[in-house]
């Protein structure tokens, strides 16, 4: 089974699978293979990467000049998918964005996707960046995920952006796209967030996989929505623990998204990183055997800068 939607609908039970960061332009994947080391004895279904635009950087020289240039900080998704999957024999689930890409350079990514026998996508809008509130998509790019969608359902199908191809190789991709349960930052109302999701599943995504959210109300209360809306793919929740007592307040304004004031109350009384990293773990935990009991396909861990505390969540729960 190397398509995620096959492993959801052949499963036994909930499914474990993480997300993962490429490492900074320079590292090497040692920091990466010791995370996925921590983990891969529970037996994750299948392994996200992120995948990053190039970013504008701004250098000024002794003698005054000022050097602009673009450089990718997190290189590699297309190698270190194909990299992981070696090493660990496990399906590896590669991001691929609007942001940032031409329709063409995201067609040359799909083709080497598929030349190296990777059966899943999971297709983003991408963010805004740091300097702009709106996406600015790039020249004979995409500017909404479903574009995104019908670019790699029009493969699947061997339809190609060049129509003078003499050999039209069929892709087989399996799509998942992102939901919010609170909304997505630009949309007017959840409501309205669903309606554009609908879009996203009825153009030919296989599942959704949820930013994260620390109240499982939100997410039952979303899949409710989903469901009423006419969305019938699975719905994966995305969690992420709490590590650092400051999260209370940055995850809140980069991912706009709520604490509850129960956990929100607990973290602040917390005098060091250890003491948030615990209670964030046991919060998490909790959250997870909720999840499971109510019959969620897969649970999704989001693992930048909580590795440790995805392994105390995995060994109580998988």
């Amino acid at each position: 089974m190397d398509k995620v939607i096959d492993k959801i609908e052949n499963r036994k039970k909930t499914l474990f699978s993480i997300e993962i960061v490429p490492p900074l332009r320079g590292n090497t994947l040692e920091n990466i293979y010791g995370r996925i080391d921590q983990l891969i004895e529970f037996n994750p279904a299948f392994i996200n990467i992120t995948y990053h635009k190039d970013e504008e950087v701004i250098k000024k020289k002794n003698d005054g000049a000022v050097i602009r240039r673009k450089i990718s900080k997190r290189p590699g998704t297309v190698a270190l998918t194909a990299s992981i999957m070696n090493k660990y024999n496990v399906q590896v689930v590669p991001h691929l964005t609007c942001g940032g890409f031409t329709k063409d350079q995201i067609e040359n990514a799909l083709i080497d996707f598929n030349f190296l026998g990777i059966k899943n996508i999971l297709a983003l809008q991408g963010d805004a960046g740091h300097d702009n509130k709106q996406f600015i998509p790039e020249k004979n790019g995409h500017r909404y995920a479903i574009e995104l969608v019908e670019q790699i359902v029009n493969m699947n199908k061997g339809h190609y952006l060049d129509d003078d191809l003499v050999q039209k190789n069929h892709s087989d991709f399996c799509i998942g796209v992102a939901g919010y349960p609170e909304k997505h930052y630009n949309a007017s109302s959840l409501d309205s967030d669903i309606h554009y999701l609908k879009g996203k599943v009825d153009a030919g995504a296989d599942y959704i996989v949820t930013q994260m959210f620390f109240d499982n109300k939100v997410y039952y209360s979303f899949v409710d929505k989903c469901r009423a809306a006419g969305i019938t793919v699975p719905i994966i929740p995305g969690l992420k623990p709490i590590a650092l007592m400051n999260q209370v307040d940055v995850l809140p304004r980069l991912f706009h998204l709520s604490i509850p004031e129960a956990l929100n109350k607990e973290i602040r009384k917390c005098k060091t990183d250890d003491e948030a990293l615990e209670i964030g773990t046991k919060w998490s935990i909790e959250q997870s055997k909720n999840l499971i009991e109510n019959g969620v396909p897969v649970l999704h861990y989001y693992t930048l800068g909580a590795g440790d505390s995805i392994r105390k969540i995995a060994e109580q729960i998988f």
